[in-house]
């Protein structure tokens, strides 16, 4: 599912009128150390030898 420009818009203006906009810059760093640190934990899973997802699929195709 893809989102269009105008429901990106419209999104953001409801945000905007729940939050105020002085909030917004607070909620994209909290956002974004949220993914940082999900990405983070992601990259760690997978240096510790647990095997993904893709590459379970692609064992069991062999």
């Amino acid at each position: 599912m893809k989102l269009g420009t105008t429901e990106l818009l419209i999104i953001l203006v409801i945000i905007v009128l729940l939050f105020g906009p002085s909030q917004i810059p607070k909620l994209a760093k909290m956002f974004g150390k949220a993914k940082k640190n999900f990405d983070e934990a992601a990259e760690e899973e997978d240096s510790s030898g647990t095997k993904t997802s893709e590459t379970k699929s692609d064992t069991t195709e062999q």
